[in-house]
């Protein structure tokens, strides 16, 4: 049973509030990366925790959600964290209508507003595609591969029209009928370990290029 106030946080803001009162100022010179997304960010820490560790790295990923919740947490998990960088990975769960039915123009309306956001208080960002899927294990036959493919468009378009780094994670890791690689998925939709190494030399390599 759903707690009333659970309930009522329908953006999870709970869920870091303790962690991101216990972030400490960094250094002068030193620079704080926010990772914004769901489940593909979240369980990036449990899979690949090298990627995360001694560095000054944040991962804000809460599994499950869509575009309009990370926009409503957007401020307390990543602007009030005084990041140098947010990295942005959303809106697969919003083609599985995870909290409703959401156009695509619904979809980059919420993801652009939060790259707005983090442009408004001088945090650079970058833009990631979508990871390829050809069904959702919770949902099966919404066939996302062709939603994903545009959202993707859309997301690469504006990146390219407004000077924004756009990471391109799809085109590594699709396969021929346009889903996510065997090799880097257990379930079609979250990577594995392998996947998560693919995804993190894309991520450092975008990140350097940004912050040099």
């Amino acid at each position: 049973m759903i707690q009333k106030s659970q309930a009522q946080d329908r953006a999870n803001l709970n869920k870091y509030r303790n962690d991101n009162a216990l972030l400490q100022p960094l250094d002068s010179g030193q620079k704080r990366i926010v990772f914004m997304g769901d489940s593909i960010t979240e369980f990036w820490s449990e899979q690949y925790p090298e990627f995360f560790a001694g560095k000054h790295y944040v991962n804000r990923g809460i599994s499950g959600q869509t575009t309009p919740q990370m926009l409503i947490r957007f401020r307390a998990d990543v602007i009030n964290l005084n990041p140098s960088l947010v990295v942005i990975l959303a809106g697969v769960n919003d083609i599985a209508g995870n909290t409703g039915p959401s156009t695509l123009e619904m979809i980059t309306n919420n993801i652009f507003s939060m790259v707005e956001l983090a442009k408004a208080n001088q945090i650079k960002v970058i833009l990631c595609s979508v990871l390829p899927a050809s069904d959702f294990p919770w949902k099966k036959g919404m066939q996302p591969a062709e939603k994903i493919m545009a959202l993707n468009t859309k997301l690469k378009e504006y990146a390219l029209a407004n000077e924004i780094n756009y990471l391109d994670y799809f085109s590594a890791m699709v396969d021929e009928k346009k889903g996510l690689k065997s090799i880097y998925s257990n379930d079609g939709v979250h990577p594995n370990m392998l996947g998560y190494e693919v995804m993190s030399s894309l991520a450092e390599s975008a990140i350097l290029k940004k912050l040099n």
